[in-house]
């Protein structure tokens, strides 16, 4: 199992916003998550919206997000999520994660 950690930057003034969706993250969301191999998944943020996420998947980070890409789900969730976000450059807030080096493991 491989595991991955990613940030991402919620805009400051929406981050109230941004927790209250992830309460209640859509069943069917997290059912195709599941499905396509992101197990024990974080998400953690900083008071300025710095966001660090990670979770561990059979494969590594590209094909975890090619899986969700597929899913239909998946699009209305980044469409709803996109604007929270600084810096996505038109992108999805999916293809914008920004992998981190792991440099540490305590198992």
């Amino acid at each position: 199992m491989k595991r991955v950690g990613f940030i991402l930057k919620v805009k400051p003034e929406l981050i109230e916003e941004y927790k209250e969706h992830h309460k209640k993250v859509w069943p069917e969301m997290l059912d195709a998550l599941r499905r396509t191999g992101w197990h024990n998944y974080s998400l953690f943020m900083r008071s300025d919206g710095m966001l660090f996420g990670y979770f561990e998947t059979p494969t590594d980070l590209q094909t975890a997000v090619d899986g969700m890409s597929k899913q239909e789900v998946n699009a209305k969730w980044q469409k709803m999520m996109a604007p929270y976000f600084e810096s996505l450059e038109g992108s999805r807030p999916d293809e914008m994660m920004r992998e981190l080096d792991e440099v540490f493991h305590l198992d």
